[in-house]
């Protein structure tokens, strides 16, 4: 037996005070009268006798009392192994608070039973101990040490949330906490019913004790809408812009009529039904007809119970008003040019002289196209550095007279490879890469009768060794047309000037004027049409600001500022944890000119019900953790105490003291002598 305060057990000197009191107290004599004397000797002995018991009985529970007492105040333990802890202790509690703990247990709703257990493990600890209570939200008032009374304050404020972590995760947050504070006793809790998903932590730091609270609910199956996301990387007004749906079933059973349908401008519409079998996904296709530009929001959803938190996803994507241009011209603009980007009013032109230009205006433009420069200016390779690395697209056709050092300065400047020699010898385009987003899905049912362009003159081109792709390709292996990828832009490469005594390309309608068109759509930064709450909180959208100082506000529920970087064309927007609830928040500069739409939606890891059992979480764990039964949780505190002390004596040595003073009080008052 050892003690958790053995300085009190200095108190049993107060074992003397009983004796002393016995000694004088029970020597004095008392005068007894009598009428007769005969029986006197009798008495006399007899009452001796029962007096001095008496006393005796009385000084042995005054002496017991007082030893019970004092035993209590030191509290006396029975260790039942080699880790007894003593002194201060850091006790870090997370709950799990995420939509899986919605679902009900034996006697109520799992989150409702998880803060009960997290406020009992809290009263177990003593008041000098100190705590962390941390969840799934993971904010910066988490990652602090409390007392006992903001510990039990913090658990009663603890709701569900959108967010979800891997447990690993929450492990890492704890021992930030625990590693810088010299405390021995560093003590984790984990109440969860540890989803298979999230449940990914190893238990290696013999520095640390875990405890693992499994709390288990019926099993329930679920289907959920996983993701969606558009066939084509930019969707365009007046064409079915092709939406794939991906519809996991989580059950054991197949499922049959699952209804889809979607939400747009408030009117639903009905898409169709799935039928998934078990443990498996579907991915239907959804046709969206946009029939004005601008900001878009999009609801799916399906019907299923009872978990439902994952049955609407929710989408956002821009359809530009006008995708805007510059040609950058040595002499008079090419008509065939101009020709084709006025034949579609979704697309603007500006025609800029090479001598007349304002390089901070070009984040204003999707394409640039140098229309036949002879050479490029130390000022326009930095200026369209920039514009390409920032996403812009930059497509390149050299005049039959270019400057080698200046154009070679340009590529070399973006690792581009280099021109060279200009070379005289015919040739014909026969191979074009309907893999890649400029000629994917533009040749249908006309590849036979396709008409490729045919050059008298072009340049070689060395192309880099990576980072590049071939678009068009002539019949002897040379390159005519390449993509290079740099930084979140695209430089498009042409190897022969457009005029048509070297080049029939304008001639060639089918393949010219798609090739501008996708060449201003494409982007190397594609605008994701979702997020997930908690994962993707770094998001990029296109600067719309003019001014130096400006800043961006996200509005949903309540506004707030957004950690912003802007680089180049784009500017780069931190959520941090502030979006806790899915839905559609808006970003503006002035207050009513909403500039984006961003949509979000809660965290999937939860759609899997799969729970691992109390056994499953033993077999894995308990080399380093205890593992606390559901019979151990009908009295969380005693096992706590037990766990961290041994078995506990001080409660029954106060009930011992208890008991020997009530039996000094009935003696004296009803052994008469």
């Amino acid at each position: 037996m050892q003690f958790l305060y053995p300085v009190f057990l200095v108190a049993l000197a107060t074992l003397a005070i009983p004796v002393i009191i016995h000694l004088f107290y029970f020597r004095r004599y008392k005068k007894v009268y009598f009428t007769n004397v005969r029986f006197l000797k009798e008495i006399k002995e007899e009452s001796s006798i029962r007096s001095r018991l008496k006393n005796l009985l009385i000084l042995l529970c005054r002496l017991l009392a007082v030893l019970f007492l004092v035993l209590g105040f030191a509290q006396p333990f029975i260790k039942k192994d080699d880790t007894v802890r003593k002194g201060r202790k850091l006790v870090s509690v997370f709950v799990d608070n995420s939509y899986s703990m919605a679902s009900r247990g034996a006697d109520a709703a799992l989150l409702d039973e998880a803060k009960q257990k997290a406020e009992e493990i809290v009263r177990a600890y003593q008041l000098e101990d100190q705590f962390q209570v941390i969840t799934h939200d993971m904010t910066a008032r988490q990652q602090r040490l409390i007392g006992q009374e903001q510990a039990l304050a913090a658990i009663d404020e603890i709701e569900l949330t959108a967010e979800v972590n891997p447990l690993s995760s929450v492990l890492y947050r704890q021992k930030l906490l625990m590693q810088d504070q010299d405390s021995p006793n560093q003590i984790l809790y984990y109440i969860s019913d540890f989803q298979t998903n999230i449940t990914d932590f190893e238990l290696s730091d013999t520095t640390l004790e875990y405890n693992l609270i499994p709390l288990q609910a019926v099993i329930e199956q679920n289907v959920s809408i996983d993701s969606a996301w558009f066939e084509a990387p930019v969707q365009m007004v007046d064409q079915a812009n092709t939406l794939l749906v991906k519809v996991q079933n989580w059950s054991d059973q197949p499922v049959e009529n699952i209804q889809l349908s979607i939400r747009r401008n408030g009117a639903v519409k009905p898409v169709g039904s799935l039928d998934i079998p078990s443990h498996s996904s579907v991915v239907d296709t959804v046709y969206l007809s946009v029939l004005e530009p601008g900001l878009q929001r999009v609801e799916l959803q399906i019907t299923d119970f009872p978990i439902q938190f994952d049955d609407v996803y929710y989408l956002s994507f821009e359809v530009k008003q006008q995708i805007r241009t510059l040609v950058v011209n040595k002499n008079e603009p090419n008509r065939y040019v101009d020709a084709a980007f006025a034949s579609e009013q979704y697309f603007m032109r500006d025609n800029r002289s090479v001598t007349n230009l304002d390089y901070s205006s070009f984040n204003q433009y999707q394409l640039i196209l140098l229309n036949e420069l002879d050479d490029i200016s130390s000022g326009m390779t930095a200026a369209l550095s920039n514009y390409i690395e920032g996403g812009g697209n930059v497509l390149v056709i050299p005049s039959p007279q270019i400057n080698l050092d200046s154009y070679n300065a340009f590529l070399n400047n973006l690792n581009a490879g280099r021109f060279e020699a200009f070379d005289t010898v015919a040739r014909t385009v026969n191979y074009y890469n309907d893999q890649e987003f400029i000629f994917n899905d533009v040749f249908e049912g006309a590849q036979r009768n396709l008409r490729l362009p045919t050059t008298q003159g072009n340049y070689g081109m060395q192309s880099p060794r990576s980072g590049y792709e071939r678009l068009l390709g002539y019949r002897d292996g040379k390159v005519y047309l390449s993509k290079h990828s740099i930084g979140s832009g695209h430089l498009y490469l042409s190897a022969a000037p457009i005029q048509q005594n070297y080049n029939n390309l304008v001639e060639q309608a089918e393949v010219f004027i798609p090739m501008l068109y996708k060449m201003a759509l494409s982007t190397g930064k594609v605008s994701k049409p979702a997020y997930t709450i908690g994962q993707d909180n770094i998001i990029e959208i296109e600067n719309r600001s003019t001014g130096a100082e400006v800043v961006y506000k996200v509005d949903g529920e309540k506004s707030f500022i957004p950690g912003q970087q802007s680089q180049g064309k784009y500017v780069i927007l931190n959520m941090h944890d502030q979006i806790r609830e899915a839905g559609f928040y808006n970003v503006f500069l002035d207050k009513g000119d909403i500039l984006h739409t961003i949509a979000f939606n809660s965290n999937r890891l939860e759609s899997d019900p799969s729970c691992f059992s109390s056994d499953e979480i033993a077999a894995r764990y308990q080399e380093h953790a205890n593992i606390v039964q559901r019979t151990q949780l009908a009295d969380l505190s005693q096992f706590i105490q037990e766990k961290d002390r041994g078995i506990i004596l001080w409660k029954y040595c106060l009930i011992l003291a208890l008991i020997f003073l009530a039996l000094e009080t009935l003696i004296i008052r009803f052994w008469s002598t």
